[in-house]
Formats: C-alpha cells, sequence, structure tokens
C-alpha cells in the first residue's frame, strides 16, 4: 500500500497498524483510523498539503481493508 508505511512503524513483523487492529477492540480500531483521516484532510490546505491528502487516504485504504476482513463497521461506533 502506497501512502505512510515507513519501516520504522514496523516491529516484530508487525506494522504498526496491525498491532492496533489485533490489540484494540473494533470500534477502537474504526474511530483511530476515521479521526486520523478527518485530522489530515482537515490540515491540508494549511500544512503539508498534497501529503496530508495522501496520508488521509492511506488510513482510508487501511480502514476499508478492515472492515472487508472484521464485518461492514455499520453501527460500530454508537453507543446507545
Amino acid at each position: 500500500m502506497k501512502g505512510i508505511r515507513p519501516d520504522y512503524y514496523h516491529r516484530n513483523g508487525l506494522d504498526l497498524f496491525d498491532f492496533f487492529e489485533l490489540m484494540m477492540p473494533k470500534p477502537w480500531v474504526i474511530g483511530f483510523y476515521v479521526l486520523n483521516i478527518i485530522k489530515y484532510v482537515v490540515r491540508f490546505p494549511k500544512k503539508n498539503g498534497k501529503e496530508d491528502l495522501i496520508k488521509a487516504r492511506t488510513y482510508l485504504d487501511r480502514l476499508i481493508e478492515f472492515i472487508s476482513k472484521k464485518g461492514n463497521g455499520k453501527d460500530e461506533l454508537h453507543t446507545d
């Protein structure tokens, strides 16, 4: 996958994303990805421009992969 997956995010055969997906509850993983997507899209005009959009796309791609493996994600963040 293109985007933000540098070598320093890898430990013991897992990248940071894989580690989060294994160790955190599904709603937390979804929230992590969604919040990072929002962060990078909101800040791109005044900070890193295209680089931030690429980072947002990386998180969106990972979210899509995650919900494809774990279910559709619908209603995962609702607490009512």
